[in-house]
């Protein structure tokens, strides 16, 4: 039997090695929507990690990843 309304299973988040990636949030002039990324040293390519919806979500990318919330730049 099929089921119509399941919940979503979390998937374990990518590890990242801060030596190789800057953690930033990226945010929207316009709309003001942020998402917490993980950016390559090298590269400079983006990764987006999560959807930051208030500052629980800020706080919990922080806390997985082991970081300050001082060390996160933000970019337009």
């Amino acid at each position: 039997m099929m089921k119509l309304f399941q919940k979503k299973e979390k998937h374990a988040l990518p590890a990242y090695s801060l030596t190789e990636y800057e953690p930033v949030i990226r945010s929207s002039i316009c709309t003001g929507e942020r998402v917490a990324c993980m950016r390559s040293l090298e590269s400079g390519k983006l990764h987006e990690i999560m959807l930051i919806r208030s500052d629980t979500d800020l706080e919990e990318f922080c806390s997985q990843y082991s970081i300050k919330r001082e060390s996160i730049k933000t970019i337009y």
